[in-house]
Order: C-alpha cells, then structure tokens, then sequence
C-alpha cells in the first residue's frame, strides 16, 4: 500500500518501489491473477508453489524453476525496501532460467518490432479516439489545447488560506508551461510543468496528460505512460488518461496493451457521452 501511495498519489518512483511493483507483475503472471501485494505474501507462506501457479504454465516450468521465481516474488514484495533484491539481484536469479536467450522477446511474445498503432476498437472514434488509433500526435496537441482545462473542474478544491505566494508561483510555473505547450515548446514545457507537479499543492490530470503527450513528442514513451497512469491515478475516470497510455504503449511495442487501453478509453468516453463526468 505504501509503494502504491508514493508511486500513484505522490508521483515518487524509487528504485524500490520499481522492485516492489516488479514483484506483483511476477505474482500475477505466475498466478494467472490479480493478488493484492497486502494478501500476497501470506498467500506464498507455506503453500504448494504448484497449487498457486496458473494451470496454463504447467509443462513449461520444473517446481524448482516456478519455486525460484515464486521466492523472487516474495522478497520483492517485502515491506521493509532494504529487505528487497535490487535489480542485479534479479537479473542473476532470472537469467538462467531464460531457455531462449537468443530470441528477441517481441518475437516470442508475438509483437511487431515496429510497432503502428493499435487496432481501432469496434465502435466508432470520438477525434481524441481517431487521433490517438492513428497514433497522430499533432492531431491530439490540438486537441489538448482547444480543451484546455474543463476535466480538471472538482479535482481540486482550495481554501482561502491556500492562496500563498508559493501557491501564485506554481500557477505562474502552471500558465508559463501552457503557453509553451500552446507553442510546441515541448521540452520547455516539461520543464514548467514539472516545477507545478513538484510543489504538490494541486494536482491536475491535465497537466499530467499535456506532459504525457511533450514526452512523446520527445520521443520519451516511459515517461510518457507513467505521466499518463498518474492522470489516470489522478481521474480514475477519465478517457483521456487511457487514450494517452494506449498512444505510449503503442510507442513502446505493446500492441495488445495499446489495443485494450484503446478499447477501455473508447468505453469510458461513450459512457461520458451518455451522461456522466469525463473526457
């Protein structure tokens, strides 16, 4: 829960926190489910690895092999962080047990190297859908302007006491990053909105989703997606936080994420669009 708080309503990405996050990814591809990190490791304790592992793996993994990684899993998932493996740690448990080492996990996993965008969902595409299934950045830079920010309305609601000088100075840093935003200014941009984010007063999901899209501009995809996420963290709602992650996954080579993300953006829109907050 800790890592979740820092990672999704903090912003803070550590070292540890990536373990801890590798660590559920492990649990839920071995377990072919969603445990939650707080259950998970009373879930390993002294059960059979082999009860635990998804039926679909059978066959391809020894009980030593799904043991060892099972055992990863739960010293990533320690709650003390200096409890847990670092990323060399890792790499030497996993790699021997890798059978094609010579096969580009793309392949394996059955993804394009180059990859295009993803596949358009069934039903028809608001502009942002369109926009973000032809992956055409430019197109959702305008979008994002001529919105502005009306998603934004509720998510924060301050004081008279919080009117500070720091406050006027992050609004300042707010505004200087939306006109180099409005410019394409991109990596200026970055910069202002970066200094809005770090003070921590506010948070909007619309400078999460503005600084998603200059990171891609900047041909940064990672930071893109996890900008993206934190919109969504921000707005659990929100379409336009699923059509940036579905863009930044379809940089990133992950097809069938993007085509899902694309889908699920798709849905939440179409909900909006029949009466409910979102965009």
């Amino acid at each position: 829960m800790i890592e979740f708080i820092n990672i999704c309503v903090l912003g803070r990405v550590t070292p540890e926190s990536v373990i801890f996050s590798f660590g559920t990814v492990l649990l839920d591809l071995l377990s072919g489910k969603h445990i939650p990190p707080s259950h998970a490791l009373d879930m390993i304790r002294g059960k059979n690895i082999l009860l635990l592992m998804d039926s679909h793996l059978e066959g391809h993994f020894s009980s030593e092999e799904a043991t060892v990684v099972f055992d990863l899993a739960s010293q990533c998932l320690q709650y003390e962080p200096r409890e847990r493996p670092n990323t060399k740690d890792l790499v030497t448990t996993l790699a021997p047990l890798q059978n094609k080492p010579d096969v580009p996990s793309y392949v394996m996993l059955g993804i394009p190297k180059h990859g295009e965008g993803p596949p358009t969902p069934q039903q028809p595409l608001s502009p942002m859908g369109d926009a973000c299934s032809r992956m055409d950045l430019t197109a959702i830079h305008q979008i994002l302007v001529m919105t502005h920010y009306k998603d934004d309305e509720g998510t924060n609601e301050l004081s008279f006491q919080e009117w500070t000088q720091q406050m006027r100075d992050m609004l300042e840093a707010r505004k200087r990053g939306d006109v180099a935003f409005r410019d394409k200014e991109f990596k200026t941009a970055i910069d202002c909105y970066s200094q809005f984010i770090d003070v921590g007063t506010m948070v909007s999901p619309t400078v999460y989703a503005r600084r998603s899209l200059c990171y891609l501009l900047c041909d940064q995809p990672d930071a893109a997606l996890r900008d993206a996420m934190q919109a969504q963290c921000v707005y659990p709602d929100w379409s336009t936080a699923f059509y940036m992650q579905a863009v930044a996954l379809a940089k990133l080579d992950m097809q069938k994420d993007a085509a899902d993300m694309l889908n699920e953006a798709a849905a939440l829109e179409e909900k909006r669009q029949r009466g409910g907050r979102g965009s």
